[in-house]
């Protein structure tokens, strides 16, 4: 039995999310797309496992995925074949073979996160669904500067969803930066974990700041006061990408 690994990069735009609705089946997932042409191609029930769960609308640039195969169809045979069957917006953009206990959630180290701003007066078509288009000023020197007090070991009770509560809301951010390269603003979280809205709670408090609306110093006091109605809103999907999963 082999163990394959997936690479994956795909537009969210017209999928229920990356996990398949099993009571749901009329939903359109990522992993029901790809578990359906996998089954196609090498013609026995496969079981994708993926590296975590992206939501309705958010993208991902190299989400990780495994499954067990007795076929002996080689890797590049098995892209060729996936891809020729894919839809336009999932290709898999590498296979490799894993292990025999690899298992893409349970080892990943840690993900990258990307939040990508439009920050100018009007919108673009081109960019309409994978950015957050954002009109008035904003202040990124100070926005670069709160986000640092958001790295290390926290608990982030604060930035998940207020509807989905986890157990531990313990997290460690290896990294997180705030950029500008012209009208556009990344926001580069890396984390061993990520809560329910997460990067998306934190983006919309880094732009309540940038704007002004909060002062400096919030989120230290945001992060501390372990209240999801302290911080900002959440902002939409489509900015959201998954960057890299890493092991």
């Amino acid at each position: 039995m082999r163990n394959l690994k997936l690479e994956i990069e795909y537009d969210g735009s017209n999928y229920c999310g990356w996990q398949l609705q099993r009571r749901n089946k009329k939903k359109r997932s990522i992993q029901g797309v790809l578990e359906k042409t996998l089954r196609k191609v090498l013609r026995e029930e496969i079981k994708l496992v993926g590296s975590g769960r992206t939501d309705a609308g958010v993208h991902a640039q190299a989400q990780a995925a495994n499954f067990k195969t007795r076929s002996d169809i080689t890797l590049v045979r098995l892209q060729r074949a996936l891809n020729g069957l894919l839809p336009d917006d999932i290709k898999v953009s590498g296979i490799k073979e894993a292990s025999s206990g690899f298992h893409s959630r349970f080892d990943a180290k840690s993900k990258v996160y990307r939040y990508t701003i439009l920050n100018r007066p009007h919108s673009s078509v081109f960019l309409r669904n994978r950015v957050y288009f954002y009109p008035l000023p904003l202040k990124v020197k100070i926005m670069q500067e709160e986000a640092k007090g958001l790295k290390g070991r926290h608990n982030f009770k604060s930035f998940q969803a207020s509807t989905k509560e986890e157990k531990d809301p313990v997290r460690v951010i290896k990294r997180i930066g705030v950029t500008r390269d012209k009208d556009l603003i990344y926001i580069d979280i890396e984390a061993d974990g990520f809560l329910y809205n997460m990067v998306r709670n934190i983006s919309g408090t880094l732009i309540e700041i940038g704007r002004g609306r909060f002062p400096r110093g919030s989120l230290k006091k945001i992060l501390a006061g372990r209240n999801r109605r302290l911080a900002g809103p959440t902002l939409p999907a489509e900015g959201l990408c998954l960057v890299k999963v890493k092991y």
